[in-house]
């Protein structure tokens, strides 16, 4: 008889992204933080932002950022594929370009053979290539449950860094990807899909957010963030609370991965789905059942949410057509002064 197969993403708790800590919880966790007084700290750990700035003597920008999560998919490849997009994505939210990587697992050496830890590194390495850079280096540790991530290291001129509380009150905003990916890796943690269903979540979860880097040249381009963990209504909401504005949001504009919609209807609802909500409700107004299932759900390696400029607007939404994203360049909302709602839905164009 043929053992079981190994199910990597039944071996975690969470899945992706959407094993974060809950938003309010962290906020009880990071309760001491301070606003450090030192000059070339650019952003630190006083704000929401993607990634910490230092600069440079030259005037260049260092960036700074780590990002892991315990598997939502089986094959481990695919696994580090996913996880080392993700951990990328934090430099180019911030309009930045990866320098160097090092790695980041925990791996339970009991359970798994180590053959999956080789392959979770080769999955990370081509992406790591892909994007440019190489993973120098790293640490591993015997865990109860596999995880990984990378630490990365990334460049920015001062005069591109994005930043996800900068947005500017008339501002429109854009998103960069489908929506969807905690919906599906649930279902398929579940049994509920098959590996098939899965992949538009998985093309989409290891594909580079890499045009960060030119949208960080764009001047109209106020404030960038990436939407992962805290689903979009959390990033959106920081953004507007950092901002002091609050947003309105055109649901019908928003573009779900195939097979969402029909989730949605079952109800299926990935692990911090709610726990995202618990966070944001007070300042949403007019969401129902099936926005907040979408709105809510925790994005790995979600598209990058930006306020622009509508006198940029022809620029962006052609570098946004020039890079295959067609379908992403129409704004999905808008900036407003800040009102009681920090989040408003409209259901209608």
């Amino acid at each position: 008889m043929n053992p079981e197969p190994i199910r990597l993403s039944r071996m975690a708790h969470g899945a992706g992204c959407g094993c974060k800590v809950a938003p309010a919880l962290l906020q009880e966790m990071l309760q001491h933080r301070l606003a450090l007084p030192e000059a070339r700290l650019l952003v630190g750990n006083d704000t929401a932002d993607d990634a910490a700035a230092w600069l440079l003597e030259d005037g260049t920008v260092l960036l700074s950022t780590t990002d892991f999560f315990t598997p939502l998919v089986d094959d481990p490849e695919r696994f580090g594929r996913i996880a080392a997009a993700n951990a990328l994505s934090d430099i180019y939210a911030m309009g930045g370009k990866p320098l160097l990587a090092i790695a980041v697992m925990g791996f339970p050496v009991d359970k798994l053979p180590v053959e999956m830890a080789a392959a979770i590194m080769k999955g990370a390495m081509a992406v790591a290539s892909e994007a440019g850079i190489r993973i120098a280096g790293g640490h591993t540790i015997d865990a109860p449950e596999p995880f990984f991530g990378l630490s990365v290291n990334g460049l920015v001129k001062q005069e591109h860094l994005k930043r996800n509380g900068t947005a500017r009150e008339g501002d429109l905003l854009y998103l960069t990807k489908r929506l969807g990916t905690g919906m599906l890796a649930t279902a398929f943690k579940r049994g509920m899909i098959d590996e098939a269903a899965l992949q538009p979540a998985v093309e989409s979860m290891t594909r580079l957010n890499s045009i960060g880097a030119a949208l960080g040249k764009m001047a109209g381009v106020h404030a960038m963030t990436d939407v992962t963990g805290f689903g979009l209504l959390g990033h959106l909401s920081e953004m507007c609370n950092g901002s002091r504005l609050s947003a309105r949001l055109f649901y019908s504009r928003l573009q779900l991965l195939e097979g969402v919609p029909s989730l949605v209807k079952q109800m299926v609802a990935a692990d911090n789905t709610y726990r995202n909500w618990n966070a944001y409700e007070a300042g949403t107004r007019h969401i129902n059942g099936e926005s907040l299932l979408v709105l809510c759900d925790p994005q790995t390696n979600g598209g990058l949410l930006l306020a622009a400029d509508p006198a940029e607007r022809d620029a962006l939404e052609s570098l946004l057509r020039d890079n295959g994203l067609d379908e992403h360049a129409t704004p999905i909302g808008s900036l407003e002064a800040m009102a009681e709602a920090t989040v408003e839905l409209v259901y209608d164009r």
